[in-house]
């Protein structure tokens, strides 16, 4: 900054922006708060049909996020405005101060043109009237008077530039609508520009001239920034593509003679997190420099980087490793995913994997002991396992597919190559499990994510959005439309040698079939495919998955023949047949009927499932009566998943053994609220007559059949029992109408039969 520019500085014009910012952000500040209060809980609270269901109401979500992110973005103009204009006033008192102190020691400066000044004396002393005494001053009074005004122009020139990056960096971060970038002053904001700036020369070093102590400091500057927007981007920026690549392959080569450096291990580990998460970050911006860093990543992913680190891997074989963790954007995955499917697609033959093979040694994941990080379709799984919007674009539904799925051109083209086509090996880590497919349980986090709209680890009980009525079910169409192709595939003839095959996804096919229990109700109601009962199973999102009746029975039979998706499943179907009670008390007859609907559909649809199980292990243990008995034992055990049950907001979160946020189940529920009926399932004991299911092993496995169908039978009755009790006129009106055998009927007879004729038949190896 100028001498004279500080000196004079007039900030009646800033002073006028800044009110002007001050009053923006008050309109706006109402106009989020009508966006949100108004516009969108009318939105959600509408019954819209058709595209108004899609189309509209997406349109009214973007809209309310975009009055938010104005607001946000006005909100921290308006700061860094002020801040700058404090700084800035602050520094031209220092510098009239600094110069009145040198008057009196007669100095003074002069600007020269360019940013530069001179100090000069004053006065003369050949120039002073006579008898005037000046003051003295000595060259160590001049070079201080020289510096103290270089220091104030210096620290003035930081304020105004910097200030200046940010704002354009800030306003740089979407191209439409408006940047949720927050800073609550200049100095914030431009601290961030700077350790990104400072930290992007580290990775531009060689990697193996990297210190231990670099290495920490890039780690702790990561790890406290990368979820910044200003810092990620201008970190990215900074650095090419390809520096990136090679330089976290450098890093994390274990061949490069510190493979038994545990401190230098531990720090390439939380790089692969930190880098990773920075990354996903970045790409969120939408600046021109940024969609061109990201143009350039994917054009890199399948060639090989040309280094000596790692065996020389592809971009996709680095790339996808750190991708496994953060949120990148929606486009840039699904460009990247598009353009590795169709490498891997050409390479995918038998016996002859481009990843994982011998000479393969580029271990470049430092987390799970299965999954060395050398398929990068693994990790590009991952990635879009924590990316639901990404994922659900990434399998959605082709155009055209009709009312239900039901033939093999209707699935889109990565799901049908992903879960039928591709050659899936297994990559354990040394005393690793050797025969577990770390892939597949990455696709299954992916399918989960594409269909209930969550992360599939995410914790749907923490973070900004709590579970309160209405806002935590994030099904729509269009990951209904996923979740339609998923029971088709897996409910297919083929449909139990895939899940046979592809043990790992059983538990997220469990989670997905639990998310939408009351859609496969709803299919399982009426007769055949007409007739549904919209009243019992009413849709609690627009654009409901439409299974078919024969899609719902065949889906429900083959994940009844696994121990993990039965339970799941079992557990979800339970809860939502307890809420509906809950929902429908015996106060009117369209309630009684709906009570009376919900118990015999859960009852046919538990009679699947079960039938299926009992199915399975008689099918995979026939030499083995004790075998059969322990795994229907175990599959007995699924009301252990009552304890610890959370519910809110319509959603009930189920936590399966060993819980941690990835083993959270989310399922829907047919009421808000928690009512009587749920409360007895909710941390209650385990069932006492699945005890004896693991019976001696000369008892025949159709006496272990027999106990666990009696199992299902006893669990039904006790939810009748309890809603009659809960509802006193329903005794009498259940004895008229014979409640007791519709519900084992429906159990033991329809569904059980519905198994028989039309599910799918037990694997065999």
């Amino acid at each position: 900054m100028d001498l004279d520019s500080l000196r004079f500085a007039n900030f009646s014009d800033l002073d006028a922006a800044i009110t002007d910012w001050e009053q923006m952000v008050t309109k706006l500040k109402t106009l989020q708060d009508d966006a949100k209060d108004d516009l969108k809980a009318k939105s959600d609270k509408a019954n819209w049909a058709g595209e108004n269901a899609t189309v509209t109401r997406a349109f009214v979500d973007k809209t309310a996020g975009e009055f938010a992110d104005a607001h946000t973005q006005a909100e921290t103009i308006t700061k860094i405005l002020t801040d700058t204009r404090g700084e800035l006033v602050g520094y031209r008192t220092e510098l009239n101060d600094a110069i009145h102190r040198g008057v009196q020691k007669n100095l003074t400066v002069q600007e020269t043109g360019e940013g530069s000044f001179t100090v000069t004396m004053n006065i003369h002393p050949d120039r002073a009237a006579k008898g005037t005494t000046l003051p003295e001053h000595t060259q160590q009074d001049v070079d201080r008077f020289r510096d103290e005004i270089q220091n104030i122009l210096k620290k003035a020139t930081e304020s105004d530039t910097s200030a200046a990056k940010v704002l354009t960096l800030i306003v740089d971060q979407a191209k439409y609508g408006f940047s949720d970038a927050s800073y609550s002053d200049r100095d914030s904001a431009a601290k961030a520009v700077a350790e990104a700036e400072k930290m992007a020369e580290i990775l531009k070093k060689d990697p193996h001239d990297v210190t231990l102590t670099e290495l920490n400091t890039l780690n702790t500057t990561l790890a406290a920034y990368k979820n910044d927007p200003l810092f990620a981007e201008r970190f990215a920026t900074q650095v090419k593509p390809k520096e990136v690549l090679e330089f976290y392959a450098g890093i994390a080569d274990p061949y490069q003679g510190y493979g038994t450096d545990r401190a230098r291990i531990e720090q390439a580990k939380r790089l692969q997190k930190n880098l990773g998460i920075t990354l996903g970050t970045a790409t969120l911006s939408d600046s021109d420099k940024m969609h061109a860093w990201e143009e350039k990543m994917v054009k890199l992913g399948p060639d090989r980087l040309g280094i000596d680190d790692a065996n020389d891997p592809t971009g996709f074989g680095v790339m996808s490793n750190l991708m496994r963790f953060g949120d990148y954007d929606d486009q840039f995955l699904n460009d990247y995913g598009d353009k590795l499917i169709a490498y891997d697609k050409e390479r995918n033959v038998k016996d002859m994997s481009p990843w994982i093979n011998n000479w393969n040694q580029g271990d470049l994941n430092f987390y799970g002991k299965n999954d060395r990080g050398r398929d990068p379709m693994t990790g590009f799984m991952e990635a879009l396992g924590h990316n639901p919007d990404a994922s659900t674009q990434f399998f959605a539904q082709p155009d055209g597919a009709g009312a239900t799925v039901d033939k093999e051109s209707e699935v889109n083209d990565h799901l049908k190559y992903l879960t039928k086509d591709r050659i899936w090996l297994p990559d354990a880590t040394f005393g690793g499990d050797s025969k577990v497919i770390a892939g597949h349980d990455s696709l299954g986090h992916a399918l989960e994510a594409a269909t209930t709209g969550y992360a599939y680890d995410a914790d749907p009980m923490a973070g900004k959005d709590p579970m309160v009525p209405g806002s935590r079910d994030h099904r729509t169409a269009a990951t209904a439309g996923v979740m339609e192709q998923v029971a088709f595939l897996y409910g297919s003839e083929d449909g139990p040698k895939m899940l046979h095959e592809q043990s790992q996804l059983a538990d997220s096919l469990g989670k997905m079939g639990a998310a939408y229990i009351d859609d496969i109700d709803y299919g399982l109601s009426g007769i055949g495919d007409e007739a549904k009962d919209d009243g019992t199973f009413p849709a609690k999102y627009q654009g409901r998955a439409n299974f078919g009746n024969a899609g719902a029975i065949n889906f429900l039979s083959v994940l009844g023949q696994d121990e993990t998706s039965h339970g799941v499943v079992t557990s979800a179907q339970h809860l939502y047949t307890l809420s509906a009670l809950d929902a429908y008390p015996a106060t009117s007859e369209a309630n009684i009927g709906n009570a009376h609907d919900a118990l015999t559909t859960g009852a046919e649809a538990r009679g699947i499932l079960d039938h299926s199980r009992v199915q399975q292990a008689e099918t995979t243990y026939k030499d083995d009566a004790e075998q059969a008995n322990k795994s229907l034992g175990r599959s007995g055990d699924w009301v252990k998943l009552g304890a610890g049950v959370v519910v809110g907001g319509g959603i009930a979160a189920i936590p399966l053994p060993g819980s941690t946020a990835a083993a959270l189940v989310v399922a829907p529920m047919a009421a808000d609220t928690v009512g009587d009926m749920v409360n007895t399932f909710i941390g209650h004991e385990v069932d006492k007559s699945i005890d004896g299911s693991e019976q001696d092993a000369t008892e025949k496995s159709q006496m272990t059949s027999q106990k666990f169908y009696g199992a299902g039978v006893a669990q039904l009755g006790d939810a009748y029992t309890d809603y009659v009790e809960a509802n006193p006129r329903m005794e009498k009106v259940g004895d008229d109408q014979d409640w007791a055998q519709d519900v084992k009927s429906s159990y033991l007879g329809t569904g059980s039969l519905q198994n028989d004729y039309r599910g799918r038949a037990p694997y065999k190896d």
